[in-house]
């Protein structure tokens, strides 16, 4: 017995030691030291090499675009990568594009800095600010989904066009990663920011915001998105939702009948069952409001819930369904699941809306 104790303890010694030198070996075989990078035609950064591109950037506070918070899902953190970025990687390809991988387009999040590295990226990145809120206040919107709204403390202003979104700070083990939330506010309110956030079961980002309570600290990054509204007031405004992807399309409606109350707008709103069903008194107080504006709202799984009268099925078909072909300028914005997404842009293409008029997010 004596014999097998010892043995175990041996083993255990062993491996102890093993491991131990792995780790040495591993921090001395990647000690890159300390790598310069240049951005744009700015001073060079110096940061200490081994981390990516996408964290070395926002340790420098130059905070550029990423949905996923660096897991390499999203492709939303493309730079042009001039030199120092070693191959591309495989995790890369599915998200660029052949042209884009001849002109060193890069994902940051999954470019590793071992070298000295110049990159380039859009100048409006640098604009972009880190913000400290406080939660103002939190409501139960939906069996899985809730709003928040952030009161900011530092600094106590922020502009942004309606559509676009932010990137939460979450704190998790091993330091804080980013997740990317629209905003459902109007760019009028521009002491605030309220977001709407869909509880994903082992989601990080959206179990901490279902956590936090009314005077906790946020910190945020923003704003991002490529959503821009036309400031024609004849432009017509078709807004194409699945769930929480309704927050972008509630700051632009917000925003739109603030600026032009008789400006035409759809919404399209799809959700699963009744129990999905939320600012439904809001929008039709909207719609009595604003003789322009006209929402639908379609359950893909109607039987699953209470009665409904209204449209069913998914919500591109009920655009379909409803939206006249038209050769009146239009512009779309779509946010939802990419399956969503994809099958709504084939239905505004058959209704004359171009390719350059329709936006989308999808998360």
């Amino acid at each position: 017995m004596e014999t097998l104790l010892y043995s175990v303890l041996m083993l255990s010694a062993l491996g102890g030691l093993f491991a131990a030198a792995l780790l040495i070996a591993d921090r001395l075989l990647t000690d890159y030291g300390v790598c310069e990078i240049k951005v744009n035609d700015r001073e060079p950064l110096s940061v200490e090499g081994g981390c990516t591109l996408l964290d070395a950037l926002y340790a420098n506070r130059v905070f550029i675009p990423s949905g996923c918070g660096g897991q390499g899902t999203c492709g939303h953190c493309k730079v042009t990568v001039i030199s120092g970025g070693g191959p591309v990687l495989p995790t890369e390809l599915p998200l660029l594009t052949q042209e884009e991988i001849a002109g060193g387009v890069r994902l940051a999040c999954q470019v590793k800095v071992k070298q000295d590295i110049e990159v380039r990226i859009r100048e409006e990145y640098f604009s972009i600010q880190q913000f400290r809120a406080l939660v103002a206040s939190v409501r139960a919107l939906a069996r899985d989904m809730r709003e928040l709204r952030l009161r900011l403390t530092e600094p106590d202003r922020i502009e942004f066009r309606p559509g676009q979104y932010v990137q939460v700070e979450v704190p998790a083990r091993g330091g804080p990663v980013h997740r990317a939330y629209s905003i459902s506010s109007s760019p009028s309110e521009q002491g605030e920011v309220e977001l709407i956030v869909r509880l994903v079961p082992g989601g990080v980002g959206s179990t901490y915001l279902h956590n936090v309570e009314v005077g906790d600290d946020v910190t945020f990054t923003g704003p991002y998105g490529e959503f821009i509204l036309s400031e024609d007031p004849d432009t017509e405004v078709v807004c194409v939702a699945g769930g929480c992807g309704i927050a972008p399309a509630k700051s632009i409606i917000s925003y739109v009948y603030e600026r032009w109350p008789e400006r035409r707008c759809t919404l399209f709103f799809g959700v699963r069952t009744t129990e999905d069903v939320f600012y439904r008194d809001e929008f039709d107080r909207q719609a009595g409001e604003h003789p322009g504006f006209r929402v639908h709202y379609a359950l893909s799984e109607p039987e699953k819930g209470a009665a409904w009268d209204g449209e069913t099925g998914f919500i591109h078909l009920c655009v379909d369904r409803l939206l006249a072909a038209d050769d009146r300028p239009r512009q779309a914005f779509l946010c939802g699941p990419e399956p969503m997404i994809q099958a709504t842009e084939e239905v505004l293409r058959a209704k004359n809306i171009p390719d350059e008029m329709i936006f989308y997010e999808n998360w």
